[in-house]
């Protein structure tokens, strides 16, 4: 059963764009259905994780909206940090999920039970990956992922209804 979700930001949360305003503030679009996938996420019981190469104070402060506290931000090596993260608390393989997009995400992915990737990732996340998104990142992709988890392992129905006290049935 998953019980850690690891995400990456650029390509994933959002479309992989960044964006400048006129005084040098870096800007990023998150999609609100995501947003909505991660609390169902967190209802289940499923703890988030931020981890991203790049530091952006829009990534805290959409993390701080969802709050989530393990943002990890200007990460160098995500599967040196991961597998660390792993041991410190206590995570098998078969526990944690993974959503990224490109290169960089490969080695920690690979320390993951299962990997999910927009459907805008790289050819060889694609090919790494257990489940491909049909959203592209920054489009809903995450809350995808989260579906696919909950629903292989039966609590979607469920954290669905915690959540938002909708029952699917």
């Amino acid at each position: 059963m998953i019980r850690l979700l690891v995400l990456d930001v650029d390509g994933t949360l959002t479309d992989n764009g960044i964006y400048y305003d006129s005084t040098g503030n870096e800007l990023k679009k998150f999609a609100a259905k995501d947003g909505a996938g991660l609390l169902i996420a967190r209802s289940a019981g499923i703890r988030v994780m931020i981890c991203t190469g790049r530091e952006c104070e829009a990534v805290r402060r959409r993390a701080a909206d969802l709050k989530i506290t393990d943002i990890y931000q200007d990460v160098r090596c995500k599967s040196d940090f991961l597998r660390e993260f792993m041991a410190k608390n206590g995570y098998t393989r078969e526990e944690v999920a993974y959503c990224g997009d490109d290169i960089n995400d490969l080695a920690a992915m690979n320390l993951c039970g299962f990997v999910a990737c927009p459907a805008d990732a790289t050819d060889i996340i694609q090919a790494r990956a257990d489940y491909i998104c049909p959203q592209c990142g920054g489009h809903g992709a995450v809350r995808s992922a989260v579906q696919k988890i909950l629903e292989d392992d039966g609590r979607w129905k469920d954290a669905v209804f915690a959540t938002f006290g909708v029952p699917l049935d």
